[in-house]
């Protein structure tokens, strides 16, 4: 399930929507509107394995790594949240839920930076692909 966060503009939702990528927006679909940023990891875990798409710098840490869940920190303009989120999600190394559960990533215009559960170190990728 791919959540999006308060903050991510619903013209947005709708773009992801028109191009069949399904998604729900918490405070408007899921949750409640205004849920502080301390009680949305609890509400990820009640649900099946959601991709949460924020933001928010405070979801790109290490430490919430998780293997129920995938956190996606989007560093782009708001006029081009859909076509990143859309680039991601058929990016080779996130094209499946299995793939994303357990990381927390950065998705920019110079690529993609993420933590992966268990790691040491973080990763960088390209959008090459």
């Amino acid at each position: 399930m791919n959540v999006l966060d308060e903050n991510i503009p619903v013209v947005q939702q709708y773009l992801l929507k028109s191009w069949h990528i399904p998604n729900r927006h918490l405070g408007y679909e899921l949750g409640r509107a205004g849920m502080k940023d301390e009680r949305i990891i609890p509400f990820l875990l009640t649900l099946s394995h959601p991709t949460f798409f924020t933001l928010d710098w405070d979801y790109f840490k290490r430490d919430l790594c998780h293997a129920r869940y995938c956190l996606v920190h989007l560093d782009v303009r708001r006029n081009e949240l859909a076509s990143f989120i859309r680039r991601l999600l058929h990016h080779s190394e996130f094209d499946t839920q299995a793939k994303r559960m357990g990381t927390v990533i950065r998705v920019s215009y110079s690529g993609i930076a993420l933590w992966r559960q268990h790691s040491e170190q973080e990763e960088h990728l390209g959008w090459s692909d």
